[in-house]
């Protein structure tokens, strides 16, 4: 399949494209996360995040230009987006004494917050359970208990590549099932 032919087919909603999408230029981004990020779980996240965000905008690319750099811009955007996230709810720096002293923020959860937390987790495990049971386990691997994506596939037996999609896909519909709430 040629790559202008799997953006019309994804375009048109066809899951087969978006897997040799996700094949084909998953290195590539994976690769440019992991230069930029140097750790290999924030580049995956931002990677995972990435052709979610192109999948679901799929329609808005443009075939004057290459789909590897549309998807490299949405990354780039995607890390630039986490790392001033990151800059605001870290730390702040204040002057005393003309010396530079970090103040990091107690983020330690107070039990009000656990208990809300609670709720969440019993809220987010309630719509787990509306998804598929291939769909459900693949989330419970990842994130539950915590395995990679190696230790999914040799679980599942199945390729790496399928149960990145499996897990991206199952993220997506969880997503719509809490948005529809």
């Amino acid at each position: 399949m040629e790559i202008e032919e799997a953006i019309k087919r994804a375009k048109a909603n066809d899951q087969k494209a978006f897997n040799y999408l996700l094949d084909t230029f998953w290195d590539d981004i994976y690769g440019f996360q992991l230069k930029r990020t140097e750790n290999e779980n924030d580049a995956e996240d931002i990677t995972i995040q990435t052709f979610s965000k192109a999948f679901d905008k799929i329609e808005t690319f443009d075939e004057n230009y290459k789909f590897k750099t549309w998807l490299t811009t949405i990354s780039k955007n995607i890390h630039i987006d986490l790392l001033r996230k990151e800059k605001h709810s870290i730390s702040q720096v204040i002057s005393k004494d003309n010396r530079e002293v970090l103040q990091i923020l107690d983020e330690s959860p107070s039990p009000e917050d656990k208990l809300i937390t609670e709720q969440h987790l019993a809220k987010l495990l309630r719509d787990i359970k509306k998804l598929k049971p291939h769909y459900q386990e693949v989330i419970n691997l990842r994130y539950f208990q915590e395995l990679s994506y190696k230790e999914i596939s040799k679980e599942l037996k199945e390729p790496i590549n399928n149960v990145k999609v499996k897990l991206l896909r199952a993220k997506k519909l969880l997503a719509e099932i809490i948005r529809d709430k």
